[in-house]
């Protein structure tokens, strides 16, 4: 229902003036007409008057009654001339009290003449053409000669987020609803677009084929892909066909209203789905690659991605290769490829194989400079002395850097001729400096055998045999005791193996219950076995011959002996 006070008001703005006209009710408009109080009952809401003249801002006019009326000027278009004589139909609105001026309104004439015109002839279900004016609760005014009113929800297919976009846009819709009591006339947008859509989804589902190239405009993008409109049915644009290159996102290839070409690639016409492919429509460049990159040529390429087992390095849209952390480097040890690469970064690299069925280029990056270890063989030849910093310790072994980038490796059997040693630490630290002698160089590996113990001469060559024979009785000290025997030291880092056979003439359980640790104990010297470097002993066979050789005394001051037990079958643990 419009307000009284908004009839009576000369100033009434043309928001509040479309409202009341999109319905909002006009019903009172001639009842308020016919009773003021110059009007007699029965007079048409339409007046024709004629132009007097003009004063100010004002135009005056002859409406047949006994006072003049008042109208504004801004009730005629800005390209619209008034002059005197002009004929024009108004609607009464007031009689000003002071001045006995009646108050009319040319535009609400226009619009009720629009409205009478349309009245006549729109019917529910017809189509109209109107522009967008103003956005107002609940939706959109629409001028389709007069403002007829469209809900938010009526607007499209999809609601969108914002109404004040469609400002000021021309379209066409549906009218839903004429109530010509109330004068309201209800549009929709939306209705008429469903149908259009309902309409070519038919058409277009009826003559659609695998591999035809189609228009569309791209409604909606999501992480996986792109859903692009055919004209009534949505195709899905994966992220995977694209483009032929890495693609992270949709948005880097295509835009919300977007029209693009797209090639048809799979039709379910039971599921109404279509894919769509947009790289499709250009050759794919992997089926030319080997040509274009043989292996052995060096190429450059852009860094795009780094990974924990090496960097991606894109050689042309849609080509990657791959350099693996392996082939970064002759001579360092990278942990990861951020250590020599960035993102972005351009490299030359060498090709090193190519798999087109896989699309998989593998890359080599230290190919591009010369092998260090092609000249390491002649310059570090077996026997070489060297001296070098410790880098790093192992379980196995100790690195030590020979030169800048290359490492050679010292194991834990080579520290020591005659001590057992577990684990580098106990004879090295990280940044020692310590000579080492080459044992070999394997330049297909790429690895330095070093040696420690090699720097002196091999006891067991010479020394042992002669200090130690088969069937001298000596005396030693136990310093370990396993279920299968004893270790005996004979001399500092030299131990040999009691056996539990050889403890005592009668059979023993546990060796606890003949000697015990740090008990000194003579025993009889069975076999020196120089190959495998094992000493085997006998208690029981020296308490039968009574003797201790006293050629076999103690040398040096004993040490307490480093390792673990043998295999238990006369094995000495060296």
């Amino acid at each position: 229902m419009v307000d009284a006070h908004l009839i009576r008001d000369f100033d009434i703005s043309d928001a509040e003036l479309d409202a009341q006209m999109a319905g909002l009710d006009l019903s009172s408009l001639d009842d308020q007409l016919n009773n003021t109080q110059v009007l007699e009952r029965g007079t048409s809401d339409l007046i024709k008057a004629r132009v007097i003249g003009l004063r100010g801002g004002d135009v005056l006019l002859d409406v047949g009654l006994k006072s003049e009326a008042l109208l504004s000027r801004h009730e005629w278009d800005e390209d619209e001339s008034v002059s005197a004589g002009d004929e024009v139909e108004v609607i009464f609105d007031e009689i000003e009290p002071e001045t006995g001026l009646v108050i009319v309104s040319k535009r609400k004439a226009d619009r009720m003449r629009a409205w009478n015109r349309i009245a006549e002839s729109a019917q529910e279900g017809d189509i109209v053409e109107g522009r967008i004016t103003r956005e107002i609760k609940g939706g959109l005014l629409v001028d389709i000669g007069v403002p007829v009113f469209m809900p938010a929800s009526q607007l499209d297919i999809r609601r969108p987020a914002k109404l004040d976009s469609y400002i000021g846009k021309k379209i066409e819709a549906k009218i839903l609803r004429v109530d010509t009591d109330r004068r309201n006339i209800v549009i929709s947008r939306r209705k008429l677009l469903e149908e259009q859509r309902a309409a070519s989804k038919e058409k277009l589902l009826s003559n659609i084929e695998v591999g035809q190239t189609r228009k569309g405009m791209v409604k909606n993008i999501t992480s996986f892909g792109a859903f692009i409109d055919l004209g009534g049915i949505d195709g899905l644009l994966h992220i995977t066909d694209m483009a032929w290159d890495r693609v992270d996102h949709p948005s880097e290839v295509v835009k919300v209203d977007q029209e693009i070409e797209v090639m048809v690639l799979n039709i379910d016409l039971e599921k109404e789905r279509i894919a769509l492919g947009l790289k499709q429509k250009t050759a794919n460049p992997w089926e030319s690659v080997a040509q274009r990159y043989p292996v052995g040529n060096r190429v450059k390429g852009e860094v795009t991605k780094l990974a924990n087992y090496g960097a991606f390095v894109k050689l042309e849209p849609g080509v990657e290769g791959l350099v693996h952390i392996s082939e970064m480097s002759w001579t360092k040890r990278v942990a990861h490829p951020s250590d020599m690469l960035t993102v972005g970064q351009e490299i030359e690299v060498i090709v090193l194989d190519i798999n087109p069925e896989k699309q998989e280029i593998s890359l080599g990056l230290k190919q591009t400079e010369s092998n260090p270890w092609d000249t390491i063989v002649e310059k570090y030849p077996p026997g070489t002395l060297i001296e070098g910093t410790v880098r790093s310790l192992t379980n196995y072994g100790a690195f030590v850097e020979i030169e800048p980038g290359i490492d050679g490796l010292l194991h834990v059997n080579d520290f020591s001729w005659s001590r057992k040693v577990s684990h580098p630490s106990e004879e090295v630290k990280v940044s020692d400096q310590i000579k080492c002698v080459i044992l070999s160089v394997d330049r297909e590996k790429a690895r330095v055998a070093l040696g420690l113990k090699q720097l002196t001469e091999d006891p067991w060559e010479r020394a042992i045999p002669e200090r130690y024979q088969p069937g001298m009785v000596i005396r030693g000290k136990v310093t370990k005791i396993a279920n299968f025997g004893v270790f005996v030291e004979l001399e500092p880092e030299l131990e040999g193996l009691l056996h539990i056979s050889e403890l005592a003439d009668e059979q023993i359980d546990d060796p606890e219950k003949v000697v015990k640790v740090g008990e000194e104990v003579d025993v009889k010297i069975l076999r020196v076995d120089t190959l495998e470097r094992k000493i085997g002993l006998s208690k029981k066979r020296a308490d039968w011959s009574g003797d201790v050789e006293e050629s076999a005394s103690e040398p040096e001051p004993r040490k307490k002996l480093r390792g673990g037990l043998g295999d238990g079958q006369g094995d000495t643990l060296i």
